[in-house]
């Protein structure tokens, strides 16, 4: 297995053109939660190319600064040709484990599309040393929804990708490891509706993008894009005024776990 903090250095383009965002609802609930109105600090944890921390400046607006915890150098770079948002906007080299930043200074943290990589006692330490007492944090997954297609491409990952038994997506957001994170403080759980639509270089470009997607040269990389291939063929439909073009549409739940990590 390749080092979490590595394993995306080859895959940013597809990770930048081919991941899905998240809900406005979400960033909205989260807002709300976080109480943040005023000045408000925000601390977007494996932030990776800055999907979410976008959303979250531009929803927020004048009134949150955002600090990307990022330590994949490829992915930070990314970030870091986000607008300047008037200052709001700080990347930083650092780990969930081992943030740099000043103790009791964030609002809301959050982790999207990320938790599963952390040493998770590790993280508990440092988010709690962090956190201002009256912050929350939320651990956010856009999960694939039980569809034909999605059976098909989970099936197919299981099948051609070895290294997916690892970070199975079902998996991810284990409820166990999730209230342990917590404890002794109980999280709230929410879900909200995301979907992505793709023709076929569009969900060549999505699989790429997973770290657990075999390479050009491995083995497996032929039938597994034989397969999407085939996938698409039996999914696709013509959707709109697109020319004869068709596509897929993937639907997620977009899962959060939030909650405060002081016990009042």
């Amino acid at each position: 297995m390749i080092d979490p903090k590595e394993r995306f250095s080859n895959r940013v383009d597809d990770y930048v053109r081919y991941r899905p965002g998240y809900p406005d609802a979400l960033v909205e609930m989260l807002a709300r939660e976080a109480k943040l109105d005023g000045v408000a600090h925000v601390v977007d944890v494996g932030s990776g190319t800055g999907i979410l921390t976008r959303q979250l400046l531009a929803a927020l607006g004048s009134r949150a600064r955002v600090a990307g915890i990022e330590p994949n150098r490829a992915m930070r770079e990314a970030a870091e040709k986000l607008p300047s948002a008037d200052g709001r906007f700080e990347s930083v080299d650092a780990s969930a484990e081992a943030t740099s930043l000043p103790g009791a200074s964030a609002d809301l943290i959050v982790a999207a599309q990320a938790f599963h990589w952390f040493d998770s006692p590790r993280a508990r330490v440092e988010f709690a040393r962090i956190l201002k007492p009256t912050g929350i944090v939320a651990l956010v997954w856009n999960q694939r929804r039980d569809t034909p297609l999605n059976r098909d491409y989970e099936e197919m990952l299981e099948r051609f990708a070895p290294e997916y038994a690892g970070v199975r997506e079902s998996d991810r957001a284990s409820e166990p490891k999730i209230r342990s994170f917590f404890a002794p403080v109980s999280p709230c759980r929410a879900m909200f509706d995301n979907e992505q639509r793709f023709d076929e270089a569009g969900i060549k470009g999505r699989l790429l993008s997973a770290s657990y997607c075999p390479p050009p040269g491995d083995p497996n990389h032929a039938p597994i894009m034989k397969r999407l291939g085939a996938i698409f063929r039996a999914h696709s439909k013509k959707q709109g005024a697109s020319g004869g073009r068709e596509f897929v549409t993937f639907l997620y739940d977009t899962v959060v776990w939030y909650g405060p990590l002081h016990a009042n």
